[in-house]
């Protein structure tokens, strides 16, 4: 891969490399992304964040926010006069960012859609930010972390991210793909004529025969013990509550995440 090719984003853009010189001021609409960045060592230069970005907490406590991933306050986010913006396709609305593109210089789209994503993710950020060594670590550690997984029993999941309505995720997704680390496949059972990547289902004694285990995400629904217990018997099926930022920020928490998927499968 030619450094161009490390510079382009999800969207086929391929971005210069930032001119430290001239003081870059990076927005981040992701949360693991502000986190990556962190990472990388770019904190001094990262002058907005959404309230939803809260890792690491040490650096990020100073750094003014914008609303949220998808409420943007437009008006704050151009006072700060950013030169480089960074959003994802799943968590930021496409209208909001095109309206930001009208005044911000350099647009970064990101779209990790799979574990091994992450070390374009990281080989991109830090080619456009002169973090190229910093970049080239995440990805041993990222590799390392990985090559130590192992496969358990295999296992149909389904993975709530929502109740009221009950929501899930399809196998079209980084934290579907997540779970196939080990051997868990997500549960989906789509209905017609839809193409909803997080659909909303309802429990039934036909759903329940199909899965083996219900993973219950602490974010972005704060779901608790109390759920768990409660689906257990509703059902008759184990039920465990999941650690939603290791299962789904990718960034560098992926690296920590590869290990949580251990934890997890010797778990169940």
């Amino acid at each position: 891969m030619t450094q161009q090719q490390r510079r382009t984003d999800a969207i086929g853009v391929t971005h210069p490399v930032a001119d430290f010189a001239q003081a870059p001021r990076i927005v981040s609409l992701v949360p693991s992304i502000t986190e990556l960045l962190c990472d990388l060592g770019l904190a001094p230069w990262i002058v907005g964040r959404t309230g939803f970005c809260i890792h690491p907490a040490a650096l990020v406590t100073s750094i003014a926010k914008v609303g949220g991933t998808k409420d943007v306050n437009i008006g704050k986010l151009r006072a700060l006069a950013p030169t480089h913006l960074i959003v994802n396709i799943d968590e930021n609305e496409k209208p909001t960012v095109e309206a930001l593109a009208s005044f911000v210089p350099h647009v970064i789209v990101t779209h990790p859609r799979s574990p091994d994503d992450n070390l374009d993710l990281f080989r991109l950020l830090g080619s456009i930010f002169g973090r190229e060594e910093a970049a080239e670590l995440l990805c041993t550690q990222f590799n390392r972390a990985k090559a130590t997984l192992r496969t358990g029993r295999p296992q149909r999941v389904l993975y709530c991210i929502w109740k009221d309505p009950w929501m899930t995720v399809t196998r079209d997704t980084y934290i579907a793909r997540m779970l196939e680390q080990i051997g868990w496949q997500q549960w989906i059972a789509l209905p017609e004529n839809t193409d909803a990547r997080y659909p909303v289902f309802s429990w039934s004694d036909q759903l329940a025969h199909e899965i083996d285990l219900v993973l219950l995400s602490s974010e972005p629904y704060r779901f608790t013990e109390a759920h768990v217990d409660s689906l257990e018997q509703q059902l008759g099926k184990p039920v465990l509550l999941v650690d939603g930022e290791m299962l789904s920020w990718y960034g560098s928490r992926a690296i920590a995440g590869m290990q949580y998927l251990d934890q997890l499968r010797q778990q169940a």
